[in-house]
């Protein structure tokens, strides 16, 4: 029916009711079928499936994986700029947004990034999967391959290629115990590699899951119709990326898109034109760096805070880019919602700073220099194009990687009957740098897991509390991680383990430890860097369990004195909870007990019911 359909909307777009068409501007048609008779389907530039066919069968194949998906909400600020927020209802943590000009597209969007990051496993990505699936028959794929550890801690042989051994580990620093994945955490077993295939030769490289989850999160996944759509998908997000990183570092000044080209592509000029009406002047940058690369910028000013906001967008069909760079302008966002990003600055240093760049990456947020508008660009105006069929989409694309002596490595996968993909292009796709591996990999608390959800319950000489606090300033722990993320735990939402950051735990373990100067330090910090999250109950205990903390250090007071107006001020509760803590009976405010498998957590088991259908999955349909 595609091909019928295609065929169809050609016709269709080049002659109707009489009149010529605007190719361009014109997205749904109507035919016939013999089946169905009166049919709507809508095409789009760069998909190569009606989005009805796309947005039935992704949904019907989610249902018979047993996800139940809802649309949590849906925004559409402007004419033709639609967004939507989907999740699992059972699983909320398991959740994507999308993008489009109109719902359909929005939906379509929505619907093909959660086969994207179920395929790829991304939903996970951050959260151990327990012991029972660390020593499953596979972890991440049937296709997954182990390495044992050397007895030396050298990187084993089979993993990597010399290409990658020498981008990831230039020093020869990397130990082989740094590459346990997180999610399986199973240093008995070894490290867990995933094949790709290289493609400049089509050979198969293993290159470590703790890898691909420290340097490249999200970046270079897609899904699709075709492998090729969402390998187009996938390698034109990582110019997207690549090429914004570069703009925002090195500062460079854009040339604007004339007015007649913009004039071809009529439903972003009425979207530009409300944001502009509302008071948001809006200026479109050609950002393919003189026609090298497929990339669009659109910037939205606020002359109500002095805040700007450059969104990015990169597709081979030039129309395309630069309507995905609008809609991403806006997606999730309402008019109400433009007044959170930061002053343009002259200030190089700060722009380059990777910090910045990662906040880019996040949400989008971070500086950008004003050297980027200024009159006379670095390149000059290119009305490019680089599309074609899908096919030769991909092919394009993989030229330029080819020209830049850059190589590609591809993961394909099927095995939820819709195509999906994972690209690395190291040096290009990385969002985190290597250096990571040694300075903030995510296996850091690993070893600290059964140590640190067994202090609840712990009855601990009260040295080996004080003990722990120096091993975790030995491990190099920031004080600002929350706990929760170092093990990759799901918490809820409803206890003490979800807001906890390691400051916290040190004024809990000092308090076990019968320090009470340490606690204080650290109850001041924590009330400092974290009492904003805190629920109103939790706030009211910390600001107790200081004061009686400060008390503690008046010798000359009795602390019976105060009792009455304590109990007025905070409430027996906060009163005997702190009281507690304060002679190490109770050291752990609000940290629930928690066992081998994270039964605590609903969350956490909600989250692995998910991954249980998503494993099964594998088991039956891979190939």
């Amino acid at each position: 029916m595609a091909a019928t359909s295609l065929l169809a909307c050609h016709a269709a777009s080049a002659f109707i009711g009489g009149t010529m068409a605007k190719p361009v501007s014109l997205r749904a048609f109507i035919f016939l079928t013999p089946k169905s008779g009166l049919m709507t389907q809508t095409f789009i530039p760069g998909k190569d499936a009606a989005l009805e066919d796309s947005i039935a069968r992704f949904q019907q194949k989610l249902q018979d994986l047993g996800f139940t998906i809802e649309e949590a909400s849906w925004l559409n600020p402007v004419p033709h700029v639609w967004s939507v927020h989907i999740r699992d209802r059972d699983c909320p943590l398991c959740f994507t947004n999308g993008k489009g000009a109109s719902k359909k597209a929005a939906l379509a969007s929505a619907l093909g990034e959660y086969f994207e990051r179920l395929s790829t496993n991304y939903f996970f990505a951050d959260f151990w999967l327990g012991k029972s699936i660390a020593n499953g028959d596979f972890v991440h794929y049937p296709d997954e391959k182990w390495f044992p550890l050397p007895a030396d801690e050298s990187l084993p042989e089979g993993i990597l290629d010399a290409r990658l051994q020498a981008y990831y580990d230039p020093e020869n620093e990397l130990s082989a115990s740094d590459l346990i994945d997180l999610q399986s955490g199973n240093t008995a077993r070894g490290i867990c590699a995933l094949p790709f295939t290289r493609q400049s030769d089509l050979q198969t490289v293993y290159i470590p899951m703790n890898i691909i989850g420290n340097l490249y999160v999200s970046n270079g996944m897609s899904a699709g119709n075709t492998a090729n759509e969402a390998r187009v998908q996938g390698l034109s997000e990582v110019f997207e990326r690549h090429i914004k990183n570069r703009i925002i570092a090195e500062a460079i000044s854009l040339p604007l898109i004339p007015a007649e080209v913009l004039n071809r592509y009529p439903g972003v000029v009425e979207a530009i034109d409300r944001l502009e009406a509302e008071g948001f002047p809006i200026l479109s940058y050609d950002a393919s760096l003189g026609g090298n690369y497929p990339v669009i910028c659109v910037v939205l000013l606020n002359p109500a805070n002095g805040t700007c906001f450059a969104s990015f967008g990169a597709h081979p069909d030039f129309g395309v880019a630069l309507e995905r760079t609008v809609t991403e302008l806006l997606q999730g966002r309402g008019l109400k919602d433009l007044d959170v990003f930061t002053p343009p600055t002259f200030d190089d240093e700060e722009i380059a700073d990777h910090a910045n760049l990662e906040t880019h990456f996040i949400d989008s947020s971070g500086s950008i220099s004003w050297d980027l508008f200024k009159e006379d660009a670095d390149y000059p105006f290119v009305d490019w194009s680089f599309s074609g069929s899908t096919e030769e989409e991909f092919n394009t694309l993989m030229a330029i990687f080819k020209a830049e002596d850059q190589e590609v490595y591809i993961a394909d996968y099927q095995h939820l009957d819709v195509y999906a993909c994972r690209i690395i292009v190291p040096g290009m796709s990385d969002i985190y740098p290597a250096d990571d591996l040694l300075l903030a990999n995510n296996n850091m608390g690993a070893h600290l897991r059964d140590v640190l959800l067994s202090l609840p319950d712990s009855q601990w000489k009260k040295q080996d509390y004080l003990d722990l606090i120096s091993r975790l300033d030995d491990d190099g722990m920031d004080d600002f991680t929350r706990v929760r993320e170092l093990l990759g735990m799901a918490t809820g939402k409803d206890n003490g383990w979800y807001t906890l950051r390691v400051g916290e735990l040190k004024a809990m373990l000092a308090l076990a430890g019968g320090d009470l100067e340490q606690a204080l330090i650290w109850t001041e910090w924590t009330m400092e860097f974290n009492s904003s999250v805190f629920t109103p109950e939790r706030a009211n205990y910390y600001r107790c369990l200081q004061t009686l903390l400060l008390l503690a250090q008046e010798e000359e007071r009795d602390p019976v004195q105060y009792h009455q107006v304590f109990l007025r001020m905070y409430g027996s509760d906060a009163v005997e909870a702190a009281s507690a803590a304060l002679t190490g009976e109770q050291a752990f405010y609000g940290l629930q007990s928690v066992d081998d498998d994270l039964k605590a957590f609903p969350a956490h088991q909600s989250l692995l019911a998910a991954y249980e259908k998503l494993q099964n999955a594998k088991r039956t349909n891979w190939k």
